[in-house]
């Protein structure tokens, strides 16, 4: 999926990059990300919803939070045991997973 730019806009939003916008690290590194966060879904079994629906608004944030997450950690190095995962994250993702629409067989 290809990173439109009402979307870019968005996310540079999300993560408080817009004066950024230019920057060659941030314009390598978001596309990547949002890559990334979108293929993520899609292994988790969660498929783009259509657009303006509320799981729409859902995807977004659940994909803004990883490419947020992915930009604030790029070269960051985890030392010690305490790495927790974002609850409101989780809760979203197994929300969006539990409320996928059943593919149709045949």
């Amino acid at each position: 999926m290809s990173l439109s730019e009402e979307r870019r806009a968005s996310l540079l939003a999300y993560c408080k990059l817009t004066e950024l916008a230019d920057d060659p690290e941030v314009e390598a590194l978001i596309p990547a990300l949002y890559d990334a966060a979108v293929g993520y879904m899609e292994g988790a079994g969660i498929n783009v919803p259509e657009s303006g629906t509320t799981r729409a608004a859902q995807y977004d944030l659940c994909v803004n939070a990883m490419v947020l997450d992915g930009w604030e950690r790029r070269d960051l190095t985890i030392t010690g045991t305490a790495v927790v995962d974002n609850p409101a994250f989780r809760r979203q993702l197994n929300q969006l997973k539990l409320t996928e629409p059943a593919l149709g067989i045949g």
